[in-house]
């Protein structure tokens, strides 16, 4: 027999008033902002209005676009544009272009949303909107995850807020500022041929991003949302045909470069996928992740393949941060929470046995704290890797032959989360915790040249 407590409990759920759908208060940050996030922002932003139509900007979404029209109509569904827009005719809708319809429950939101009124309850702090004619101003400099050099080595891409900022290489300024929606820049790649940049980044906890640009016209191919949570890891097919991102849902996505439809997706990770890179002729790629493991796919079947580094419990201290293929072989450069930046083989030769860490190449000398990123050199012959120690940071320069400690580098005043070399190979820059940009010489490790990778206060970036 159900106790008393239980069946009074009961009762009083019995009797409590239903509240009908139509009575429930639908709120816009809350509801119908993440709809749009989701399925229509990447192709209505500043940085890409299609139809001449934002949605990232609340008067924009609306007014509408090119039409004339208003897109949303308060108090009335019925007369408003967008509601026909998503509404779909024998299974297809004008929105989202070119992708399934929003869901029923998504749609009934909307309408719902609209007959209340379309009010906009954003929080002020959250309103804060830029774009290519207002880009971020700085007061402090940001915090700098990623640095890339060009394939002719003439720019620099640099991470910023809501924004990458391509310098020009030899510290005189900068070149272009590529703005968009999300808040954190993880990654910014550029193509094999130079003419594209790939950016994985998001706003954490709320959405991750892929966008894909046009260096020429500056302009955005393609946006869009991957998770609800920041990505990171962009990386290209040696072809330049396919994009890979890590992600912090702990997935691991491949993209098609030219059209953005997803064609690998694997979650044979445990935690977040911090890094990707693909084998010499792209059949394969590696991930890195926190959870300390990298991993091997096919890219064609999406399957996972292997774990490559020793999947016995204490063989690997911590998560494992950067991964890089050798310039000419399937070989792998990783670097993680241990320090010890290590070479490891792509594909195992023989079976696993418990315990042993068969494709593991080299161990190099252990560097104080966390290592955050790793670089072959052009020719393979060197490796450098960035750290961060309580508060410091170094970069250390090894020979990749025999692994020996070569030098470290000049100038470090903080924690260093990027680093690349230049295509000919003679410089190294830097980026980290202090928002500066460093270029060294890689002859002598000597500083020859840093400057603010964002301008301050909205004055122009200035070499010195």
């Amino acid at each position: 027999m159900p106790s008393k407590l239980f069946a009074v409990t009961l009762l009083l759920l019995c009797a409590a008033p239903v509240v009908a759908e139509e009575d429930r208060q639908v709120s816009y940050y809350r509801d119908v902002r993440p709809i749009f996030q989701a399925h229509c922002q990447g192709c209505h932003q500043p940085a890409k209005q299609g139809g001449d139509y934002v949605m990232t900007n609340f008067a924009q979404l609306i007014a509408g676009g090119e039409s004339g029209e208003a897109a949303i109509v308060p108090g009335q569904p019925a007369d408003s544009s967008l509601t026909a827009y998503v509404t779909p005719t024998d299974g297809k809708a004008e929105m989202p272009k070119g992708k399934p319809p929003l869901s029923e429950t998504d749609r009934h939101t909307l309408n719902l949303w609209i007959a209340q009124g379309a009010k906009d309850d954003t929080p002020e702090s959250a309103k804060a909107q830029f774009d290519q004619d207002h880009p971020p101003v700085y007061s402090l400099p940001p915090v700098l995850t990623s640095v890339e050099y060009s394939p002719d080595g003439k720019l620099l891409a640099v991470s910023g807020y809501h924004e990458v900022l391509l310098h020009h290489a030899d510290g005189s300024g900068i070149a272009q500022r590529l703005v968009g929606m999300s808040e954190r820049i993880e990654s910014a790649r550029f193509s094999p041929n130079g003419d594209k940049l790939v950016v994985a980044g998001g706003s954490p906890g709320r959405m991750g991003e892929f966008q894909m640009w046009d260096l020429q016209s500056g302009k955005l191919d393609f946006s869009l949302p991957v998770s609800h949570d920041t990505i990171y890891g962009g990386s290209w097919s040696p072809d330049g045909q396919q994009v890979a991102v890590g992600c912090g849902d702990n997935t691991v996505r491949v993209f098609s470069a030219a059209t953005g439809e997803q064609q690998l997706f694997n979650g044979a990770h445990e935690d977040w996928a911090l890094d990707t890179t693909f084998s010499k002729d792209g059949s394969h790629l590696v991930s890195v992740s926190r959870d300390m493991t990298m991993k091997l796919y096919e890219v064609k079947t999406e399957r996972f393949i292997d774990n490559i580094t020793s999947i016995t419990p204490g063989a690997l201290q911590g998560g494992i941060a950067a991964v890089m293929r050798h310039p000419t072989e399937d070989q792998l450069l990783i670097g993680g929470a241990d320090g010890v930046p290590k070479i490891y083989k792509m594909f195992r030769e023989k079976d696993r046995k418990i315990g042993d860490d068969f494709n593991l190449i080299r161990a190099f000398p252990a560097m104080p704290g966390r290592v955050y990123d790793v670089a072959f050199s052009p020719d393979a012959t060197l490796v450098a890797a960035g750290s961060s120690n309580d508060q410091q940071g170094e970069i250390h320069l090894f020979n990749a032959a025999d692994g020996k400690l070569l030098r470290k580098l000049d100038g470090q005043q903080g924690p260093v989360y990027s680093l690349a070399f230049s295509p000919d190979g003679k410089q190294l820059a830097s980026v980290g915790f202090d928002g500066v940009v460093r270029v060294n010489l890689v002859e002598d490790g000597s500083l020859v040249r840093q400057f603010s990778a964002v301008p301050l206060t909205g004055q122009p970036v200035s070499a010195n």
